[in-house]
């Protein structure tokens, strides 16, 4: 049997073709563990419980309000040189994960805005990969921090941004309020630009 890990993959800035398969991938997950999110007046504490049966998320397609909204990853994003799209290919030619970023200048903050791996390319190192692309431009840009949001329940992501070098920095109880994930919260991350 043959291993596979990060350095089998290319690693490269999206194509205009590439958007079909961005699109298609599957960015579910399956978790034994959720992060409770206790309110305080004064913060927020986190502690992390089993479920069982293990949870299963799908994340539903994103909903896109104007046609000038459909092209947001497509090729005209990637003409913003604070805008960038980096996908990792799997040895046989099909897309195995993606991370879109931004940078904003006005707080030199890189912002994670997606990131996924398909299922059966986990564990591989991609996650960790991607995000050495996205530092590479936050330095780029000149970035202090780079930045993200991730769902409570989304405990293996966590553990991975934590093992990345990732800190809580914020709360969102409200974030998916009106959506299928609502109940919810969005948790915030950062870590100082590497």
């Amino acid at each position: 049997m043959t291993t596979i890990n990060a350095m089998n993959y290319e690693f490269r800035t999206a194509r205009p073709e590439d958007t079909p398969a961005i699109e298609a991938l599957d960015g579910s997950f399956t978790t034994h563990t959720v992060f409770h999110v206790a309110v305080a007046e004064d913060g927020f504490a986190l502690q992390e419980t089993p479920v069982d049966p293990p949870l299963h998320k799908v994340f539903p397609a994103e909903d896109t309000d104007t046609e000038d909204d459909a092209d947001d990853d497509g090729p005209a994003a990637e003409e913003d040189p604070n805008h960038r799209t980096f996908v990792a290919v799997a040895p046989d030619g099909c897309l195995a994960a993606f991370a879109t970023v931004s940078y904003a200048p006005w707080n030199r903050r890189l912002v994670i805005e997606d990131i996924e791996v398909a299922p059966a390319h986990r564990s591989q190192g991609l996650g960790r990969a991607l995000m050495a692309h996205a530092a590479g431009l936050a330095r780029e840009r000149g970035a202090e921090h780079i930045w993200l949001e991730v769902t409570n329940i989304n405990a293996p992501a966590i553990h991975a941004y934590r093992r990345m070098g990732f800190t809580f920095c914020g709360l969102d109880t409200t974030l998916y309020d009106a959506t299928p994930s609502s109940g919810e919260q969005a948790l915030y991350m950062s870590m100082p630009c590497p």
